[in-house]
């Protein structure tokens, strides 16, 4: 238990307020362009396949940055990568606000990704680097309600100004915090770490593409088209094998691109395997305000507390929503929501911070990258699988939509209530106070 009480240094604070606004822009111009879809395409002229595109491109260039974070961490320093971050996601965010064209349109949601890539794993190496121990777990916390406010907000957010103003003021609206991230960080970020350059391996890239590509393609179309079909077994064998490949080239490199030894840390095995497993559902608006909470008990109190009682009110929630199965009230599905969200959410950060700190300083900034390209990967799956059973009892039960979509929704909260046991055992047994 700590009693230290350091005060946060004010640089400190601007570099992870920076990096949070420019993180929380990232997910929010993502979250927010997807109610836009039809408007869009009337726009442009272009169909449901072209439309979604936009987000396709967006996420799998985050998902193909995010794995460098460490290696551009150890070879340019802090501040460079949030100055390209920045110039990158604002011209990305111009791009878009002017783009005559959808294929231009694409252009700067590349860009964009590219910015949010670099940008994402910044806050939590700058929080576990430049932060006292005894506050880890409390700006942890603050890092993931920025990071998770963003998706709740972001649909609303873009259904405002596409009905009031129009589709472009959801870039025009985001340059002003951006420029104040801008010069919160060009003040307050400092460099702690020696630099020392790393070479990126140019096949273990080619197979982080293969990978991405392969599962983000596979799952997406799963639940729409046959399983044997080259846009879904196809594509998820593409991602299987860019996994193998990719696994085997880093355990053979000296300093590959995901330093995946680590996973010979049980204790950190076992906070990956539920932080995996947790991802696959997202973190919403009751789930992220709960997450300073957490970090301060873990301050308090250490890590197991807060990460076994979030993780237990997660599983109460899902056992009420797997037994209740078709006969589930709007204020029954809302306290039961409230419940499993705020469960997560006060554990999120401790299991990134718990995480993190059992590998120790040296290795942070990988283990850092090792979670934030989990978090991509489970983003791509984990809403695929819900609406695969969904979808499967749909389509081979012959009863009435509604009862079939019942049935398959109690189904997929039976799964996600096998993941959260396996969550609760893995942590109970890797977790330490």
């Amino acid at each position: 238990m700590s009693t230290n009480t350091e005060k946060i240094p004010a640089k400190v604070v601007a570099a992870i307020v920076a990096t949070g606004l420019m993180s929380f822009c990232g997910v929010i111009v993502e979250t927010a362009m997807n109610v836009t879809f039809p408007i869009l395409m009337r726009e442009f002229s272009i169909t449901t396949n072209q439309v979604q595109w936009m987000t396709s491109i967006y996420l799998l260039l985050v998902a193909i940055i995010v794995p460098l974070s460490a290696i551009l961490k150890s070879s340019y320093r802090t501040k460079t990568l949030f100055t390209v971050a920045s110039l990158f996601f604002m011209g990305g965010i111009i791009i878009d606000a002017l783009a005559p064209s959808f294929w231009l349109f694409l252009v700067g949601r590349a860009i964009q990704g590219i910015g949010t890539g670099i940008a994402l794993p910044l806050m939590f190496n700058i929080i576990m680097e430049q932060v006292s121990t005894s506050r880890i777990g409390f700006m942890m916390g603050i890092g993931n309600l920025i990071t998770g406010v963003a998706p709740a907000i972001g649909p609303t957010f873009g259904g405002i100004v596409a009905s009031k103003l129009n589709w472009r003021w959801g870039f025009y609206s985001l340059i002003p915090l951006l420029i104040i991230s801008f010069v919160l960080g060009e003040w307050g970020i400092t460099q702690k770490s020696p630099i020392k350059k790393q070479q990126i391996d140019l096949f273990s890239m080619l197979m982080i593409v293969f990978m991405f590509c392969g599962f983000v393609t596979g799952f997406s179309n799963l639940g729409s088209q046959a399983f044997m079909t080259f846009s879904v077994g196809g594509a998820l064998l593409i991602g299987i094998l860019g996994m193998g490949l990719f696994a085997w080239r880093s355990l053979t490199l000296k300093e590959p691109i995901l330093q995946l030894r680590l996973f010979r840390n049980k204790k950190f095995s076992g906070h990956v395997l539920g932080f995996f497993l947790t991802q696959l559902i997202s973190l919403g608006f009751a789930g992220a305000i709960f997450a300073p909470l957490g970090g301060r008990i873990l301050d308090k109190f250490g890590a197991r507390k807060p990460i076994l009682i979030g993780t237990s009110l997660c599983l109460i929630a899902l056992i009420a929503f797997t037994v209740s199965g078709r006969h589930l009230t709007n204020i029954f599905i809302a306290l039961v929501y409230i419940l499993y969200m705020g469960g997560m959410g006060m554990c999120m950060g401790c299991v990134m911070t718990s995480a993190l700190t059992v590998i120790g300083k040296a290795k942070q900034s990988q283990g850092n990258a090792i979670l934030n390209t989990l978090q991509q990967f489970a983003g791509a799956i984990g809403t695929s699988l819900v609406a695969m059973i969904v979808a499967a009892n749909q389509s081979h039960l012959n009863v009435v939509r509604r009862v079939s979509t019942a049935i398959g929704t109690q189904k997929a909260f039976g799964m996600l209530t096998g993941f959260c046991i396996i969550i609760w055992i893995s942590y109970y047994r890797s977790v330490k106070k």
